[in-house]
């Protein structure tokens, strides 16, 4: 278990050297439920879609627009996801925008593909 606890402490630091590419970018803790989005794309909420389960993750960074985290399943660039918190106040489509692979960990960026209001309060 110590090994596990060394392994989640390591994924701000890795998050951290992409979110250097999104100056706004904020350090957030949010849990979230991640799923493949299938649909037409334009994020408008009215095309039929499949979500297929993905992984449960942790948004370590987030911008207004952006949201990064860490998954241990390989996305590609132009990929869309479901990004949903687990409390329910976020729920939205976005597109892969950046990766980073590590040694079984792969760091990305997500673009909301529509205007997410208030998803991110920064002070």
């Amino acid at each position: 278990m110590p090994n596990q606890a060394i392994a989640h402490a390591l994924e701000p630091d890795i998050v951290s050297r992409l979110a250097r590419f999104f100056p706004e970018a904020t350090p957030v803790r949010i849990p979230i439920k991640l799923s493949l989005a299938d649909g037409d794309g334009n994020g408008d909420g009215t095309e039929e879609r499949k979500q297929a389960p993905f992984q449960n993750t942790v948004i370590e960074y987030g911008t207004p627009r952006e949201v990064l985290f860490v998954v241990n399943r390989p996305l590609e660039f132009g990929d869309r996801v479901l990004v949903e918190s687990t409390d329910g106040s976020l729920h939205a489509e976005a597109a892969v925008v950046a990766v980073q692979y590590h040694s079984e960990r792969t760091v990305v960026a997500v673009r909301f593909l529509k205007h997410v209001p208030n998803w991110i309060v920064k002070s």
